[in-house]
C-alpha cells in the first residue's frame, strides 16, 4: 500500500500543460494583411479584405495605412492596396540562410555536365537578375557573364523565368521600363503578358537573342513553397552551338533541375 507522501511525490511530478504564448493581436492582424496582399493576383481593397479576414473596416484600414507607411503596401489610383517589393526583399534576406549556392550546386553541375555550356544561377535584384554563381562552359565558342555580373530581367531566360513566377507584383513596375537591347527585345506590356502565359504553361522561358544578339538563354524559377520565385536556373549558348533537338533537350534539363532545387527548399 502507499503511503501519503508517495502518492504526493506522484501528484508533483505530473508536468502542468503548457500555456499558449501570448500574440499581440495587432501584430498578428497586421501579419494576416500582409500575407494575404502578398499571396494576391492583384490590389485588394478595404472591405473585401474585412470581409476575407473578418476585421473591421476601420481596423483594416488603419492597419494598412501603417503597412504603407513602413513601406510593406501601397495604394493604388483605385483606392485598393498591393504588397511591395519590400515583402520580397525580407523573404529574400531570409532565404540567403539557406545558402542558395549550396542547394543549387548539384543541379548547375548536372546541367553543365549535360549541355557543355555556360550554366548561371541568378537571382532577382529589382528589374535585374544578378548572377551569384555559374560554371563556365567547355565549347571553344562561349558566352560570358561574370559572377555579380547583370541582366535586364525581361530579356534573359532566367529574368524571364523569375518574372513568370512574381508577375502579379512585378508587372506594374515593367510598365515603361522594357528596354529594347536587341531587334527582339520585348518593348511592350501586352508582348510581355504573352510571353507570361507560354513560360508559366512550359515551365520553362527561351531568351531568343532578346539581350545579346545571337546568344540565346534558357531558364527556369527555383520557387518557395507559395511559388514566389527566390532565383532561377540557367543555360546560355551561342545560336553557333546549337544542333537539331539541343533547344527541346536544354528547356527540359533546366525545368528539372529547377524543380529539383525547389523540391529541396520546400523540405528545408
Amino acid at each position: 500500500m502507499e503511503d501519503r507522501s508517495t502518492r504526493l511525490d506522484q501528484k508533483d511530478a505530473t508536468p502542468e500543460p503548457k500555456k499558449a504564448p501570448k500574440v499581440d493581436s495587432t501584430l498578428a492582424k497586421g501579419l494576416q494583411i500582409l500575407e494575404t496582399l502578398a499571396q494576391s493576383n492583384g490590389p485588394r481593397g478595404v472591405s473585401e479584405l474585412s470581409r476575407e479576414l473578418e476585421l473591421t473596416k476601420s481596423n483594416v484600414f488603419r492597419l494598412l495605412q501603417t503597412l504603407s507607411t513602413l513601406g510593406y503596401a501601397r495604394p493604388t489610383e483605385d483606392k485598393r492596396y498591393t504588397a511591395t517589393l519590400k515583402t520580397w526583399q525580407v523573404g529574400r534576406a531570409v532565404v540567403e540562410h539557406f545558402n542558395l549556392r549550396e542547394l543549387c550546386a548539384p543541379a548547375l553541375q548536372m546541367l553543365a555536365n549535360k549541355t557543355g555550356e555556360t550554366v548561371y544561377l541568378a537571382v532577382p535584384e529589382g528589374l535585374n537578375v544578378i548572377y551569384i554563381d555559374k560554371i563556365e562552359s567547355t565549347q571553344p565558342i562561349r558566352s560570358w557573364n561574370p559572377i555579380s555580373g547583370s541582366a535586364p530581367i525581361h530579356c534573359v531566360g532566367t529574368g524571364k523565368a523569375i518574372l513568370a513566377a512574381n508577375y502579379s507584383r512585378m508587372r506594374d513596375l515593367l510598365i515603361g521600363n522594357l528596354s529594347k537591347y536587341t531587334e527582339r527585345s520585348i518593348t511592350s506590356i501586352k508582348a510581355m503578358d504573352d510571353e507570361i502565359i507560354r513560360i508559366r504553361a512550359q515551365g520553362f522561358a527561351i531568351d531568343t537573342g532578346e539581350f545579346r544578339d545571337q546568344i540565346r538563354s534558357y531558364g527556369a524559377a527555383i520557387c518557395m513553397p507559395d511559388g514566389a520565385a527566390i532565383g532561377a536556373l540557367g543555360v546560355s549558348v551561342p545560336e553557333i552551338n546549337l544542333k537539331d533537338g539541343d533547344e527541346d533537350m536544354i528547356c527540359q534539363l533546366v525545368r528539372l533541375a529547377a524543380e529539383s532545387v525547389s523540391q529541396r527548399l520546400s523540405r528545408s
